[in-house]
């Protein structure tokens, strides 16, 4: 499977998101009537508008991007090594501009450039490109897709490859990395608890180490499609330069 993917071509990335305001109290008030008709969709009958905020960082139009992880894999002595970066803090387009600036320059230095996350084409994907749009940023090349063809989309998702054309179940990522023995660090926290890390303990390290975990995750899941080795321990290393 995936044979003709050259891996060292491959970007790996995911993002953590949040609301933009702490609570549904913090909102502007036409905001919180948004909120009001957006969550009138999924919320129970016994619950207000309130009562679901929590769920806003998953909407672009309500959250904000508050850490982009990245990764790339080189092979050096005929072994894998893989290099992680992330981009995050409270200014969502600080965080935005510094991850674009990379991905242009990277791109420019490697057309075959693929970005590769875990139900990227249907969350990660647009929601950086809706974000920059939001916070006035030209897109990169790779992440403007209008008008373009299904061949020229530069994606690659590991739910979507799990999927074999079956569009009926959701697999997480923590699952597939269970049933293909994949070493993970034990989980400090989920995707639920991240914006009450954000919000009340403010501790982003936490959640940019938690994003990071999922990268490499992503990665070595995409080698078991490959049918190739994992990455050792010892070969993965965080870096400021990338």
């Amino acid at each position: 499977m995936l044979a003709h993917i050259n891996i060292t071509n491959v970007l790996f990335l995911d993002i953590e998101t949040v609301p933009q305001y702490k609570d549904f109290d913090s909102l502007p008030e036409e905001f919180k009537e948004f909120w009001d008709r957006k969550s009138s969709y999924f919320r129970n009958d016994d619950q207000q508008a309130s009562d679901v905020y929590q769920r806003a960082g998953i909407y672009s139009e309500f959250g904000k991007i508050i850490c982009i992880s990245v990764g790339i894999l080189i092979i050096k002595d005929n072994e894998k090594h893989f290099r992680l970066k992330s981009f995050y803090g409270d200014d969502e387009k600080a965080v935005l501009t510094e991850f674009s600036e990379m991905i242009k320059k990277y791109h420019e230095s490697n057309r075959e450039l693929q970005l590769c996350a875990h139900n990227g084409k249907e969350f990660d994907f647009p929601y950086i490109a809706r974000r920059m749009l939001i916070n006035d940023l030209k897109l990169p090349k790779i992440l403007d897709i209008a008008g373009k063809k299904p061949w020229e989309v530069m994606f690659l998702d590991t739910m979507e490859l799990w999927k074999f054309g079956d569009y009926k179940n959701y697999t997480s990522l923590n699952l597939l990395s269970h049933i293909f023995n994949i070493p993970t660090p034990k989980d400090d926290i989920d995707g639920s608890m991240v914006a009450e890390v954000y919000w009340k303990d403010k501790d982003i390290q936490r959640i940019v180490k938690y994003c990071e975990k999922d990268v490499l995750t992503i990665a070595q899941l995409i080698l078991k499609y490959k049918g190739e080795d994992l990455i050792t321990k010892e070969n993965i290393e965080s870096t400021t330069v990338f």
